[in-house]
């Protein structure tokens, strides 16, 4: 059962719009002048984004003496078209921060009391008046088809370089990168100082950096439909393909119930018609029942979802999420955007927020933490996370698939993973977010087809291949392996206080990890042929199948799990609820990256959850995502 839900979903409710229009007469009598005040400007989350690529890209030039094409960059006309999204900052923050830790704190008067959308918005997100305001300066400075988003957290409008130059005070200019047009501002985004304590980031100003799906696709050469039902019989333990409906058994599952009451998401893009027809004959081959499938576009009306570039990606989330749920989802809803924008995957990650509507929510894909944080998207994004959490929801999201250099790419083909400096480390946002469950990757070894044990997911480097669909291909080397480490930008989270390793003072990651490896990956179905998937794109989705029915085993009363794991997960006493990881690093090599351990690691957290016992052991544990 399919139904899809047209674009152009952020347009104002009846009541919204009414409001909206009384605002925007305050606006205009009461903000106005401070609004056209072209002396008094501030400096929003959005960074200068052109002198970044330009220093990055002289710092890989093989001569300095040749100008790079960042450097060469020449300015927009003033009349070409230009998306903005705005995210606005959230009101009564610290009192959030203390509700989002109170949430699941027993004894306090916030415990388990989960916010709805319309609760959240009361308390915490931007007010009508205030994003009237937004709106009167977009309006003023020539933006058109101004949208607000349902928690009024984002604003969207249309506009050109010219309006971009008024309204927040940088221009935009064009350049080659990876094959592609490109654009970036070259200066910081700033607005009024009257809207300076209101607007945190303006997105769309940069096109450089997108988002990456995290997955490896390997073609069966038998391309044989009976392949998706086999693994290779063997008592002695080996990494060896499975199908998703495989993974339940491997990670004891035992009589833990399907998810058939818990609604999950997944943030996805472009067209979702082959995906979902890919996952019709997975379930078919399976025995399972049809899955109850929605797809949500999530861009502006009129935007073109035609792309299936990202076909693998959307089939593997899918199928491993059915197939790990144990074939039964109450709904499978896709979070539809337009392309990888980092503005637009994070107006897909608010629709599912605003919607309310799914408990888990898997993201297979990130970016480069730096580029996130500079174009203010990380900022955006961890204030749609703490709404999830105020909401009980649960993000799963992939570490990538670069190991500790998500952040080094090919000059050819910009794939991330390419260690020109072994020893420099970053990490994958959205992952790296307090708000999120960051799902690494492990190489899961069985016996007979029963869970044997584990490793750091590490497969060494290789030629990058062919990597877009005109059969460009790059011979860089790039890394493949599991991402982890510690953020640059976001600080330790109090349920990481005394786990993660000593000295550490930021968001460290990941918190759990499960398959991810091409040897041991899934083996799913891709227009009619099989083929093995691996990437920590494999890892996030066995989480969210494993987390859905959890939630269905617990009358989906399960809350944001990450402090309940770190609380529980060390002890000594709880070894049976996790397969600990101690072998292996995401490192180009041994010497490099960080290393797994007994406990908590940088390569995969806890390592992957032993199912039935878990589930038992959250019955039996009153606070546990509580």
């Amino acid at each position: 059962m399919k139904s899809k839900v047209p674009a152009g979903n952020f347009a104002i409710p009846q009541v919204s719009a009414l409001s909206l229009a009384l605002s925007l007469v305050f606006a205009s009598l009461s903000v106005h002048a401070a609004v056209a005040d072209t002396g008094t400007w501030v400096a929003t989350k959005t960074q200068a984004f052109l002198p970044q690529v330009q220093a990055n890209q002289k710092s890989l030039a093989a001569d300095a003496s040749i100008a790079t094409p960042a450097a060469s960059a020449v300015q927009l006309a003033q009349g070409e078209p230009v998306h903005v999204t705005l995210s606005l900052n959230l009101r009564n923050e610290a009192k959030l921060d203390k509700f989002l830790q109170d949430l699941h704190t027993p004894g306090t008067a916030s415990y388990g009391k989960f916010l709805k959308p319309a609760q959240f918005a009361a308390l915490y997100a931007p007010t009508e008046k205030d994003v009237a305001a937004v709106v009167a300066h977009l309006s003023k400075s020539g933006f058109v088809n101004i949208r607000i988003a349902p928690n009024r957290q984002l604003v969207f409008a249309d506009g050109t370089a010219a309006t971009v130059q008024t309204a927040f005070r940088t221009s935009l200019k064009r350049f080659q990168q990876d094959g592609r047009k490109v654009f970036a501002n070259t200066d910081a985004a700033q607005v009024p100082a009257a809207l300076g304590n209101i607007v945190g980031s303006v997105l769309g100003l940069q096109n450089v950096a997108v988002a990456q799906t995290h997955h490896r696709w390997i073609p069966n050469a038998q391309g044989s439909v009976a392949l998706q039902a086999k693994a290779k019989p063997s008592a002695t333990p080996i990494a060896t393909p499975h199908s998703p409906a495989q993974f339940p058994a491997i990670y004891n599952a035992g009589s833990t119930p399907t998810a058939s009451n818990t609604t999950v998401a997944i943030i996805s893009e472009g067209n979702i018609d082959p995906t979902i027809s890919d996952l019709g004959t997975f379930t078919s081959a399976n025995g399972f029942a049809t899955v109850n499938t929605s797809v949500v576009q999530t861009g502006p009306a009129g935007s073109d979802y035609s792309d299936t570039s990202g076909q693998v990606e959307w089939n593997l989330d899918s199928q491993t999420i059915t197939g790990t749920s144990g074939g039964a989802v109450q709904q499978l809803i896709f979070y539809a955007s337009p392309d990888m924008n980092f503005s637009s995957i994070t107006a897909s990650y608010n629709q599912a927020v605003s919607d309310n509507l799914a408990k888990v929510i898997n993201v297979s894909l990130g970016g480069c933490e730096s580029d996130t944080h500079s174009d203010g998207t990380q900022a955006a994004d961890d204030n749609v996370f703490k709404q999830a959490v105020a909401q009980g929801q649960t993000f799963s999201i992939s570490t990538g698939d670069a190991g500790t250099y998500n952040c080094q790419t090919s000059s050819i083909s910009g794939a991330p993973g390419v260690p020109k400096n072994k020893s420099t480390y970053d990490v994958s946002e959205p992952a790296s977010s307090p708000y999120v469950i960051a799902v690494g990757g492990t190489t899961l070894y069985t016996a007979s087809g029963a869970y044997s044990s584990e490793t750091v997911w590490n497969e060494g480097l290789s030629a990058i291949g062919v990597y877009d669909a005109n059969g460009d291909s790059d011979p860089t080397k790039r890394l493949w392996a599991t991402g982890g480490g510690y953020s640059k930008y976001e600080a330790a989270p109090s349920y990481q206080s005394g786990v993660i390793a000593a000295g550490k003072t930021t968001r460290g990651l990941p918190d759990i990890a499960f398959d991810a490896a091409s040897a041991s990956g899934a083996t799913i179905y891709y227009n009619g042929q099989t083929g093995t998937v691996g990437g920590t794109s494999l890892a996030a989705p066995i989480f969210t199948g494993t987390w859905a029915r959890l939630q269905s085993a617990n009358g989906n009363a399960l809350g944001f799990p990450a402090a309940s794991f770190y609380k529980y997960f060390p002890l000594a006493a709880n070894a049976a609820l996790l397969h600990d990881v101690t072998s292996g690093t995401n490192g180009a090599s041994s010497s490099y990256g960080y290393k797994a351990a007994k406990g908590w690691d940088a390569t995969t957290g806890f390592g992957s959850l032993n199912i039935a016992n878990l589930n038992t052991f959250i019955q039996n544990t009153s606070d546990f995502a509580r």
